[in-house]
Protein backbone atom coordinates (compact mmCIF):
# COMPACT_ATOMS: atom_id res chain seq x y z
CA UNK A 1 0.00 0.00 0.00
CA UNK A 2 1.65 3.79 -0.78
CA UNK A 3 1.98 6.01 2.80
CA UNK A 4 -0.76 8.46 1.21
CA UNK A 5 -3.24 5.60 1.04
CA UNK A 6 -6.62 6.79 2.16
CA UNK A 7 -8.14 3.70 3.49
CA UNK A 8 -5.08 4.28 6.62
CA UNK A 9 -5.57 6.36 9.61
CA UNK A 10 -3.72 9.50 9.71
CA UNK A 11 0.22 8.85 10.42
CA UNK A 12 0.65 5.48 9.25
CA UNK A 13 2.01 3.72 6.58
CA UNK A 14 2.04 -0.18 5.45
CA UNK A 15 4.50 -1.81 3.01
CA UNK A 16 4.25 -5.32 1.39
CA UNK A 17 6.62 -7.46 -0.12
CA UNK A 18 6.23 -11.38 -1.36
CA UNK A 19 9.88 -12.50 -0.61
CA UNK A 20 10.57 -16.41 -1.77
CA UNK A 21 11.96 -17.47 0.96
CA UNK A 22 10.80 -18.74 4.29
CA UNK A 23 9.30 -17.08 7.30
CA UNK A 24 12.59 -18.08 9.51
CA UNK A 25 14.63 -16.28 7.30
CA UNK A 26 13.02 -13.15 6.76
CA UNK A 27 12.66 -12.88 10.53
CA UNK A 28 16.07 -13.63 11.17
CA UNK A 29 17.04 -10.40 9.04
CA UNK A 30 14.99 -8.33 11.23
CA UNK A 31 17.09 -9.93 14.49
CA UNK A 32 20.10 -10.36 13.27
CA UNK A 33 22.94 -7.70 13.43
CA UNK A 34 25.05 -8.56 10.78
CA UNK A 35 21.76 -9.30 8.37
CA UNK A 36 20.16 -6.49 9.03
CA UNK A 37 22.79 -4.31 7.77
CA UNK A 38 22.67 -6.14 4.34
CA UNK A 39 19.34 -4.16 3.48
CA UNK A 40 19.34 -1.60 5.69
CA UNK A 41 21.94 0.52 7.40
CA UNK A 42 25.78 0.30 7.98
CA UNK A 43 25.76 -0.83 11.16
CA UNK A 44 23.04 -2.75 13.81
CA UNK A 45 22.78 -3.19 17.49
CA UNK A 46 20.04 -5.68 18.32
CA UNK A 47 18.50 -7.02 21.42
CA UNK A 48 16.02 -9.16 19.88
CA UNK A 49 13.21 -9.44 22.98
CA UNK A 50 11.02 -7.60 25.01
CA UNK A 51 12.88 -4.36 25.76
CA UNK A 52 15.89 -5.02 24.14
CA UNK A 53 17.74 -2.75 22.13
CA UNK A 54 17.02 -1.73 18.38
CA UNK A 55 19.59 0.99 16.87
CA UNK A 56 20.81 0.91 13.39
CA UNK A 57 23.40 3.34 12.11
CA UNK A 58 21.87 4.42 9.26
CA UNK A 59 24.55 6.41 7.20
CA UNK A 60 28.43 6.93 7.53
CA UNK A 61 29.45 10.77 7.46
CA UNK A 62 25.92 12.15 9.14
CA UNK A 63 25.97 9.26 11.64
CA UNK A 64 22.47 8.84 11.72
CA UNK A 65 20.98 6.32 14.20
CA UNK A 66 17.54 5.09 14.28
CA UNK A 67 16.82 3.60 17.85
CA UNK A 68 13.99 2.60 19.73
CA UNK A 69 13.17 -1.15 21.63
CA UNK A 70 12.01 -4.12 20.68
CA UNK A 71 8.58 -4.62 22.22
CA UNK A 72 7.40 -8.41 20.57
CA UNK A 73 9.04 -10.73 19.47
CA UNK A 74 7.36 -14.00 18.38
CA UNK A 75 9.39 -16.19 15.81
CA UNK A 76 8.96 -16.54 13.44
CA UNK A 77 5.54 -14.77 12.86
CA UNK A 78 5.69 -10.90 14.11
CA UNK A 79 8.18 -8.58 15.55
CA UNK A 80 7.14 -5.10 16.89
CA UNK A 81 9.73 -2.18 17.66
CA UNK A 82 10.09 1.38 18.25
CA UNK A 83 11.80 3.44 15.90
CA UNK A 84 13.15 7.49 16.38
CA UNK A 85 16.15 9.13 15.38
CA UNK A 86 18.57 9.85 17.13
CA UNK A 87 19.65 13.97 16.93
CA UNK A 88 16.94 14.62 14.92
CA UNK A 89 14.11 16.91 16.03
CA UNK A 90 10.73 15.85 15.35
CA UNK A 91 11.33 11.94 15.50
CA UNK A 92 12.58 11.30 19.13
CA UNK A 93 14.11 7.28 19.36
CA UNK A 94 11.24 5.51 20.45
CA UNK A 95 8.07 7.65 19.63
CA UNK A 96 6.97 5.55 16.28
CA UNK A 97 6.44 1.96 15.90
CA UNK A 98 6.87 -0.15 13.75
CA UNK A 99 5.08 -4.08 13.25
CA UNK A 100 6.35 -6.79 11.13
CA UNK A 101 4.09 -9.39 9.99
CA UNK A 102 5.61 -12.83 8.05
CA UNK A 103 2.55 -14.87 6.80
CA UNK A 104 3.24 -18.34 4.80
CA UNK A 105 2.60 -17.89 1.30
CA UNK A 106 3.16 -21.57 -0.54
CA UNK A 107 7.47 -21.88 -0.36
CA UNK A 108 8.04 -17.90 0.54
CA UNK A 109 6.75 -15.36 3.01
CA UNK A 110 4.15 -12.45 2.66
CA UNK A 111 5.74 -9.58 5.02
CA UNK A 112 3.44 -6.75 5.85
CA UNK A 113 5.38 -3.38 7.72
CA UNK A 114 3.21 -1.43 9.45
CA UNK A 115 4.86 1.75 10.62
CA UNK A 116 2.34 3.99 13.05
CA UNK A 117 2.76 7.32 14.80
CA UNK A 118 4.48 9.34 12.18
CA UNK A 119 3.57 13.04 12.48
CA UNK A 120 2.70 14.19 9.49
CA UNK A 121 2.36 13.78 5.81
CA UNK A 122 5.76 14.59 4.87
CA UNK A 123 7.35 11.50 7.47
CA UNK A 124 4.68 9.22 6.43
CA UNK A 125 5.96 9.58 2.15
CA UNK A 126 9.89 9.61 3.80
CA UNK A 127 9.46 6.25 5.52
CA UNK A 128 7.14 5.00 2.72
CA UNK A 129 10.04 5.80 0.56
CA UNK A 130 12.54 4.65 2.50
CA UNK A 131 10.87 0.99 3.63
CA UNK A 132 9.92 0.14 0.27
CA UNK A 133 13.67 0.77 -0.89
CA UNK A 134 15.10 -1.09 2.05
CA UNK A 135 12.86 -3.81 2.15
CA UNK A 136 13.66 -4.21 -1.61
CA UNK A 137 16.80 -5.20 -0.54
CA UNK A 138 15.69 -7.36 1.58
CA UNK A 139 13.86 -9.49 -0.64
CA UNK A 140 16.98 -9.81 -2.93
CA UNK A 141 19.31 -10.85 0.55
CA UNK A 142 16.76 -13.04 1.60
CA UNK A 143 15.95 -14.93 -1.28
CA UNK A 144 19.87 -15.26 -1.30
CA UNK A 145 20.91 -12.46 -3.98
CA UNK A 146 23.43 -9.90 -3.57
CA UNK A 147 21.59 -6.29 -3.05
CA UNK A 148 24.82 -4.34 -3.42
CA UNK A 149 26.13 -1.66 -1.01
CA UNK A 150 23.86 0.10 0.62
CA UNK A 151 22.71 3.39 -1.39
CA UNK A 152 22.87 5.48 1.44
CA UNK A 153 25.64 4.90 3.21
CA UNK A 154 27.84 7.83 2.43
CA UNK A 155 24.88 10.67 3.29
Amino acid sequence: MSPADATLPEGVIEVERRIAAPPEVVFSYFTDAERYRIWQGVEAELDPRPGGVFRVRMTNRSRYFASGAFEEVDPPRRLVFTWGFEGVDGLPPGTTTVEVLLEPDGDGTLLRLRHSGLMNETMCLFHGWGWGVTLDRLLVAAEGGDPGPYPHADF
